[in-house]
């Protein structure tokens, strides 16, 4: 790739690369990613730029003609499976960069309840919903904006006292100062969120819309340090991708599942519109692949 620094290691198979190759492996198996009749799964069939693009990535990737293609709702739920996997087998690899007791939760079955409002820094939402519960009348002051339900996130389990005093600097907190901090476990012991992801196999103006309804109530009803908020998708339209990915507040930014594979298929394309937006999102540090997920999350 282009901008590789110097001293990456050539001729030898990373971590990254390899659960790349078994993500969009698994992808293929469970017909996530797969063709029928010529269109791939995750092309809009009655757009002619997104079948002939999505229909190059699906090859490259090496997807199988099925007989029918998944129901959204099955291949979804396989999407946000795969995805917890794959961030689940790399980010916590990268101990060296960020330190901590790191899980990775798929909560994408579970919404009706309020699976946020486990973690910090969304606890008080948790009593916000019961409040709701015992007295309806609050739901149409409040509104839904309390709820947020992500598909993936990941979480730190806060540190006993004896981790944190454990270096060679000695004693660091004591029983006198400190002592509201959430990464404390002798303060709480609730997880802290660290990454909200939301996982959109494709995008139609409904769904990137709910992905920026989704963030935006992540950012303002936390109390405290705003988790990554991030979206993971495999569409393959680049100005649908654009309605999405462009501009920032939002977002911190949109993941692609094969975003190499999605830059020769453009081009393949001849598409000179759908080649300039890619290179906008791309250039304009909006659009990354998958594998730089894992990485932007250690910091």
């Amino acid at each position: 790739r282009q901008g590789m620094p110097p001293d990456t290691v050539r001729g030898m198979s990373s971590l990254l690369s390899a659960q790349r190759a078994a993500f969009h492996a698994r992808l293929v198996s469970d017909g996530t990613l797969s063709i029928t009749k010529g269109v791939a799964s995750h092309a809009d069939s009655s757009q002619k730029t997104s079948k002939l693009i999505a229909l190059h990535m699906a090859n490259a990737m090496g997807a199988q003609e099925w007989p029918k293609k998944l129901s959204g709702q099955r291949a979804g739920k396989l999407f946000e499976d795969a995805v917890q996997e794959f961030l689940a087998g790399t980010f916590q690899q990268f101990q060296m960069l960020r330190p901590g007791n790191w899980e990775v939760k798929n909560l994408g079955g579970q919404r009706k309840e309020f699976h946020l409002a486990k973690f910090e820094p969304y606890l008080h939402l948790d009593d916000l919903a019961r409040a709701i519960e015992a007295d309806p009348l609050l739901q149409p002051a409040l509104g839904n904006s309390y709820a947020i339900t992500p598909d993936i996130v990941i979480v730190r389990k806060p540190e006993p006292d004896s981790l944190i005093n454990g270096g060679p600097a000695g004693a660091l907190v004591d029983s006198m100062t400190g002592l509201r901090a959430p990464i404390r476990q002798a303060v709480q012991s609730a997880s802290i969120a660290h990454a909200v992801v939301s996982c959109k196999w494709t995008l139609r103006s409904d769904r990137a819309q709910n992905a920026r309804s989704e963030s935006l109530n992540v950012i303002r009803n936390r109390k405290g340090r705003t988790p990554h908020v991030v979206v993971v998708t495999g569409e393959p339209t680049p100005s649908r991708l654009a309605s999405l990915a462009l501009g920032t507040g939002d977002l911190d930014m949109v993941y692609h599942v094969a975003l190499d594979e999605l830059v020769a298929a453009v081009a393949a394309s001849k598409n000179d519109e759908a080649e300039a937006m890619l290179t906008t999102l791309v250039n304009g540090k909006r659009l990354r692949d998958i594998t730089d997920l894992p990485l932007d999350l250690c910091v």
